[in-house]
């Protein structure tokens, strides 16, 4: 390679940051075996913080759809009778336990959001809450609080009993603008 060449290829690995390793932009490596290593590499390191590669990832930018409301409700019966099936199925036969209770609490959980995410309802976030308690005579409230849009937000909830538990279910779905 010419001096001029090397001299700017050696200017522009400073600028980026960049420093040929052994055998790298057609110089030579050790003659060990008689041969010249053919692979080029390059080792990159980062001077100050915020330094970017030359090859940086353009992020992409998506437009606005401009989709104010849900092009498909979301469908309280139909989670209402997967909250009524699954409760009923997990509950049925049970005994209250403690230790039994949180372990069952998130098992219902993921079993009703996989069943309402199968549903496939776009732009809508679930959130799904189970409460499992032992049934002793007493009285239970359960109230919530969020943020709230009344025309495109809702929810629906399930309770069950049994001799010895209670269960509830409730699924909140927020539409995703």
């Amino acid at each position: 390679m010419s001096d001029p060449l090397k001299d700017k290829s050696q200017r522009r690995e400073k600028r980026t940051g960049k420093v040929p390793s052994e055998g790298s932009h057609g110089v030579r490596g050790k003659e060990t075996t008689g041969k010249t290593k053919d692979s080029i590499s390059t080792v990159s390191f980062m001077d100050e913080i915020g330094h970017h590669d030359d090859n940086v990832r353009i992020p992409v930018t998506m437009e606005n759809t401009y989709q104010m409301g849900p092009y498909k409700r979301f469908p309280v019966g139909v989670v209402t009778d997967i909250l009524t099936d699954v409760l009923t199925s997990y509950l049925q036969e049970e005994k209250y336990e403690v230790e039994w209770s949180q372990k069952m609490t998130k098992t219902i959980c993921e079993v009703i959001r996989a069943r309402v995410k199968d549903l496939m309802i776009p732009r809508y976030k679930i959130v799904v809450l189970v409460h499992i308690g032992q049934l002793n005579g007493q009285s239970m409230q359960m109230s919530s609080r969020c943020l709230w849009d009344a025309s495109n937000d809702t929810f629906t909830s399930y309770s069950f009993k049994n001799s010895s538990l209670f269960g509830m279910a409730t699924v909140y779905a927020v539409y995703f603008e």
